[in-house]
């Protein structure tokens, strides 16, 4: 695919072995376009070795029709339960894995910076972030997996650490941490398509 010079499209992941969150969105300058936004369900009834090799044929398959530049991934976050632990890390690796099988280099942020770019608050709700996006994006429901916004939150969390506006910058520092990012988008909703 060629892509205009500066325009780049970007794979957003919220892993899991259940429900895996995916999005695509497209950057062009300082525009954000989501493509597309969806979750994969894989089940919980599924041998563990069938669902890894359907999860990672699915995430090359969404690899080769959008072909995007880069992978964004969430970083597991450290909690008590080690298997869920170790079954994330597991669906981690094979997202990896399948962008790696393509070319494509990938980033990882940790759930707190993800929550921090896109709501100002590095603590927030899946559903304060849910909401957030819909505003950005303008989408008009919310969908039934916050797997799916929470991937989409990567992404554009991805496209927010590398190119942020000056604008976004000034607001940060005049009206605070908390709303930032709100107090950005309601000033200038042009910036977001």
């Amino acid at each position: 695919m060629t892509q205009l010079s500066g325009e780049r499209r970007i794979l957003g992941i919220d892993p899991g072995t259940n429900i895996l969150g995916y999005s695509i969105v497209q950057q062009c300058g300082k525009s954000v376009k989501l493509l597309t936004m969806d979750v994969l369900v894989l089940g919980t009834k599924e041998e563990m070795n069938t669902k890894m090799k359907q999860l990672f044929d699915k995430v090359t398959q969404i690899i080769d029709t959008y072909h995007p530049d880069m992978l964004a991934i969430e970083a597991p976050f450290f909690g008590k339960n080690v298997q869920s632990m170790l079954k994330l890390g597991r669906a981690q690796g094979l997202c990896i894995a399948a962008a790696f099988s393509r070319s494509i280099p990938f980033v990882e942020y940790s759930p707190r910076k993800i929550k921090q770019s896109i709501t100002g608050n590095g603590a927030a709700s899946k559903e304060q972030v849910a909401n957030m996006l819909r505003r950005i994006f303008h989408f008009d429901d919310i969908p039934e997996h916050l797997d799916a916004t929470d991937a989409l939150a990567v992404a554009l969390c991805h496209c927010y650490q590398n190119d942020i506006p000056q604008e976004v910058e000034k607001t940060k520092r005049s009206v605070g941490k908390k709303t930032s990012w709100a107090a950005f988008i309601n000033q200038n909703p042009d910036r977001l398509k």
